[in-house]
């Protein structure tokens, strides 16, 4: 019994010194990956049974060959140890960090959820709270003159409007995040979308004194749906002209590379801030105050925050992308689109 106790302190003895260094290692080892820390302390527990029985091994009085025999056995088991570690280390490390990204995607999801339902709950409380006025107004008879009842009549209709554009937003957006949206591709010259476009943005481009340029010729044709190419163009372009100063110039170009077709809006509304880049495509996200365009700038009432979210979501299931970068004097939005071979 006193020999078993022995064997068992000197063990144990080889093992906490074992312990102690990989202590003070994973210590200093603080800020490291996942992977590191998991292999230091695979080291230190197949390192602290290899210490444990080498010192016991040498307290026997082995013969110098059987010795060498226990040792070479214990490093062929930690070597096989330590490699098989080493893997799944990896392996868990990879699932921890894709948990931790999923958290945060779900938790970014979250909040947009939030952010939707707080913004369209603001943008539907104005124009209802106005619409329920004007109609208790006709109803009761308080306005009476001609004009006055034609001009509640009409804001009574561009509300409505407003609200309805909203509904379709969101209608589209489900759609999108679903995987409900059904894509009916065809050949589709991209000049003539962008020609239709800007007939939709003149309008508004106009009561703002806002020049629209556009290349004439190098339009590319693009394999895709042409409704929904119709309202990624027109999204981009309605987006731009509120964005941008009065005197202000939108100017949309395209062409072809080697292996995709693009388009790209560019304004001068003087740039987004660095932090909002990556953040200019999610959903109900409109930026900072400077940023948001106000009623009477011609800003489409009751959108949400939805535009460029579903321009994005409509790339994407063309099999393109869009990105954004800041200019000298403004932004660029570009489409990448798959080109078809002529």
């Amino acid at each position: 019994m006193r020999d078993l106790a022995l064997i068992f302190a000197a063990a144990l003895a080889a093992a906490l010194c074992v312990g102690a260094a990989g202590a003070l290692a994973l210590r200093l080892l603080r800020g490291r990956s996942i992977t590191v820390h998991i292999v230091v302390l695979l080291t230190v527990t197949v390192t602290a049974v290899v210490a444990g029985v080498a010192v016991v091994a040498e307290a026997m009085f082995l013969s110098a060959h059987d010795l060498e025999v226990v040792l070479i056995t214990v490093a062929a088991a930690a070597t096989v140890s330590l490699a098989v570690g080493w893997l799944f280390a990896r392996r868990l490390a990879a699932a921890a960090v894709w948990a931790d990204q999923a958290r945060e995607r779900e938790r970014r999801i979250e909040q947009g959820r939030r952010d939707l339902v707080a913004w369209v709950s603001h943008d539907l409380r104005t124009p209802l709270a106005g619409l329920r006025a004007m109609a208790e107004a006709l109803e009761d008879r308080v306005v009476l003159d001609p004009e006055t009842v034609a001009e509640y009549h009409r804001r009574i209709r561009v509300e409505t409007d407003r609200m309805t554009r909203l509904v379709d937003d969101l209608f589209e957006l489900s759609r999108i995040n679903a995987g409900a949206l059904r894509l009916s591709l065809s050949a589709v010259p991209l000049g003539d979308v962008v020609s239709d476009a800007l007939a939709g943005a003149a309008p508004l481009a106009a009561a703002r004194r806002i020049r629209l340029v556009a290349a004439e010729t190098g339009w590319p044709t693009v394999q895709a749906s042409e409704p929904e190419l119709a309202r990624v163009v027109s999204n981009l372009l309605l987006n731009a002209v509120r964005y941008t100063p009065e005197d202000g110039t939108v100017r949309i170009d395209g062409g072809r590379d080697a292996d995709a077709a693009w388009l790209a809006v560019a304004d001068t509304c003087g740039g987004i801030p660095e932090d909002d880049l990556p953040r200019v495509f999610d959903v109900a996200f409109r930026g900072e105050p400077a940023r948001t365009p106000r009623p009477g700038n011609g800003h489409r009432a009751g959108s949400g925050g939805l535009g460029l979210a579903i321009v994005r979501g409509l790339i994407e299931a063309h099999g393109g992308r869009v990105d954004v970068q800041n200019l000298t004097d403004g932004c660029r939005f570009v489409v990448r689109l798959p080109a078809t071979g002529t």
